[in-house]
């Protein structure tokens, strides 16, 4: 895909979005950093509604830990995984208290070293909290970067390095807000939906998915 084509493809994006945002609920980047940790192989919704409840009750490191691993359990039952979340998440709050002052890092080695915390996350952290140019690159963005042809890579560390890449500057910072919520919504897994897809003239996926017939 040529310079031009993936410049159109985010003014696009932009147009129909000016102002994209996570759409996990948090106020502060320690609660950022939870959410994104129990977003994993799971859906924001899931996390909103477990953290309606657990945040007004524990949203620091020092709270979160005083409810223990079963009292964090109480609340993460729903999402998947939620022992393995929940032992992961009082270990990162101990780190924080301890290594940190009860502060999340603004430092990628630092994000990736706490327990539950891998390149995605951190890369989420970096960009929302922080204001880092990171792209996270999920299943969605993976989806729509191959299948597009913005940034096609094998992987999804390959087609980070393909996005940060080719991305022009002006667009970095929001640019993996808008590949997920456009794979989240239009370029489905299943049935990209090609008949109401604003970037459909500039996206190099053939065949286009026609409308269902009503």
């Amino acid at each position: 895909m040529n310079p031009a084509k993936r410049r159109a493809i985010f003014e696009t994006l932009r147009d129909l979005d000016p102002h994209p945002k996570t759409e996990l609920e948090y106020t502060t980047p320690f609660e950022l950093l939870i959410a994104v940790m129990l977003s994993a192989q799971a859906t924001d919704v899931s996390v909103n509604k477990a953290m309606r409840k657990m945040f007004p009750v524990a949203n620091t490191p020092e709270t979160v830990l005083a409810l223990g691993e079963e009292g964090v359990t109480g609340y993460i039952k729903t999402i998947g995984l939620y022992r393995t979340k929940a032992k992961n998440v009082i270990a990162t709050c101990r780190m924080l208290i301890e290594q940190y002052g009860g502060d999340v890092p603004d430092d990628r080695d630092a994000l990736e070293g706490l327990p539950g915390v891998g390149r995605k996350t951190a890369n989420v952290v970096l960009n929302i909290a922080f204001g880092h140019p990171t792209i996270a690159v999920d299943t969605h963005i993976f989806r729509v970067a191959n299948r597009t042809g913005l940034a096609p890579g094998k992987d999804v560390r390959a087609v980070e390095t393909a996005l940060e890449k080719f991305t022009p500057k002006d667009f970095i910072h929001d640019a993996h807000h808008w590949l997920i919520l456009h794979g989240r919504y239009i370029c489905k897994a299943r049935t990209p939906e090609c008949w109401h897809c604003a970037i459909e003239p500039l996206c190099e996926f053939r065949p286009k998915t026609p409308a269902p017939i009503e």
